[in-house]
């Protein structure tokens, strides 16, 4: 039922053949023209393309049916791409924009669309507002014209696009550095459309073995979310290989996950770090600021403020980096799920690009990621993050939301509160440490966030905001 259609931020994810259907995708594609046209950008025509999911290239034959008949061309992807390459295509052809077939790490009876703007990154809430009006006008309106893109001269093929893409990740990580240090990597691309490219662009200069890099709607039975709970066969293959570095991509490729030789998993927040500290301390970043959500880690804040750089927090949501990497100056952005870009690329998250300059620093440095992080630490101090789902009764949550909004806390776990921020949920700044509490916008949990120097600060946090919150 079209009512049901939710166009958010990341886009429209639905499971396939129960709202993700061809009628469906066709009047949100007309929404996305409307949008486009209204804008002034239907004269630069739009990329399409798609990742390797289940009838991913025949809803992408949809897409391109729709803007077609509004009189948009259609560059479309004849193979599947990876988001950032698809946002770089957006660049490169000086597109409107960009229509993404994708449902990212969700489970493979999912499918997505998600609407990349002009500017190649995630869609602002004032263009997401429009494709929700433009939706609503669109189902009013009923039929939705459409053209047989299989007509002889409807599409431009789009050609070239990976191969620009890894052209352009030369200017951003060195492959000298790389091709001195004999590094040993494995790539997993988890059967998502970040497969071929990690490899090509290291060939030749270190060795690299690769697994589930082959087409598979079904991710192996599983799913391609680059947390440590789906990485065990990435985990044995660098075990196998004797390699010093595993690095796996999700289904869209723009979020990683890494792993050491001796199996450690390193999270979002622990990469940022690495990455924040290789930048000012080798590679010369030292203008700008680094920008990073509410939710991640404050090491990035010791580190910037060791260096003389500011910090800027945003709400949740890659989108608000992106606005920060184009407007305000920021050389490094990133988010605890995953999402990392720097300047000179794209306002978009990108696991290839951020997996790729993780080898350079292992390469560069000649240390492991432990090696490294306790060097950090011994710098700035020790910082450990974890992410908690806290479940409550569904009639429950009004009653602790309405709580969370007036909570001002003195004191947590034996400290004393400096701050309490409510740029997107509530945050509270104590001494050493801090917590985050945002409630789902969908289900009867609430997120709860926490850092501190050690497991014992953790558990004292998780303890006080639940006894306080009563979750």
């Amino acid at each position: 039922m079209t009512e049901n259609i939710k166009f958010g931020t990341d886009g429209w994810r639905a499971i396939i053949a129960d709202q993700f259907t061809f009628a469906n995708v066709r009047l949100v594609s007309r929404a996305i023209a409307k949008h486009v046209i209204q804008e002034g950008l239907g004269g630069r025509g739009i990329l399409v393309a798609y990742d390797n999911r289940f009838m991913a290239e025949e809803f992408a034959l949809q897409v391109a049916g729709v803007l077609t008949a509004a009189g948009i061309r259609v560059l479309l992807s004849r193979r599947s791409l990876p988001t950032p390459a698809a946002a770089y295509g957006v660049l490169k052809y000086n597109t409107a924009g960009a229509v993404m077939l994708t449902a990212s790490h969700n489970p493979p009876q999912y499918m997505g669309i998600k609407f990349i703007p002009h500017y190649a990154g995630p869609a602002m809430p004032a263009e997401t507002d429009d494709l929700v009006a433009k939706l609503q006008e669109v189902m009013a309106e009923g039929d939705v014209p459409f053209q047989d893109p299989k007509e002889e001269g409807v599409l431009t093929d789009l050609v070239g696009v990976k191969e620009a893409y890894l052209k352009h990740l030369d200017s951003l990580v060195d492959k000298d550095v790389i091709a001195a240090s004999n590094l040993k990597i494995v790539v997993d691309p988890m059967h998502g459309a970040g497969s071929g490219f990690i490899e090509d662009f290291l060939a030749g200069i270190c060795h690299v073995t690769y697994i589930r890099n082959h087409v598979d709607p079904l991710f192996g039975g599983g799913l391609p979310d680059p947390t440590r709970k789906h990485l065990d066969q990435l985990v044995e293959a660098v075990a196998e290989t004797g390699s010093h570095l595993g690095v796996a991509l999700d289904g869209d490729a723009d979020r990683l996950g890494v792993v050491d030789a001796q199996g450690n998993y390193y999270n979002p927040n622990q990469i940022l770090t690495m990455l924040l500290y290789y930048l000012t301390r080798e590679k010369g970043y030292k203008e700008g600021l680094v920008a990073r959500t509410v939710a991640t880690t404050h090491m990035l804040d010791r580190i910037a403020a060791k260096e003389g750089l500011q910090v800027l927090e945003t709400p949740v949501g890659f989108k608000y980096i992106g606005q920060a990497l184009r407007e305000q100056g920021a050389f490094l952005g990133g988010e605890e799920s995953g999402g990392v870009s720097i300047r000179g690329h794209i306002p978009e998250k990108d696991g290839i690009m951020a997996g790729l300059l993780f080898a350079e620093m292992l390469a560069a440095l000649k240390k492991t990621p432990a090696e490294l992080l306790e060097e950090i630490f011994a710098a700035y101090g020790r910082l450990k993050s974890i992410r908690l789902d806290m479940s409550c009764r569904e009639e429950d949550k009004p009653v602790i939301v309405e709580k969370l909004k007036k909570w001002q806390p003195t004191s947590l776990a034996g400290q004393k509160v400096l701050e309490v921020n409510r740029v997107d949920g509530v945050k509270v700044l104590l001494e050493d440490s801090w917590c985050l509490v945002r409630p789902s916008g969908t289900e009867a949990v609430f997120r709860v966030y926490l850092e501190g120097p050690d497991d014992r600060t953790l558990e004292a946090l998780q303890e006080d905001v639940a006894r306080e919150l009563g979750i």
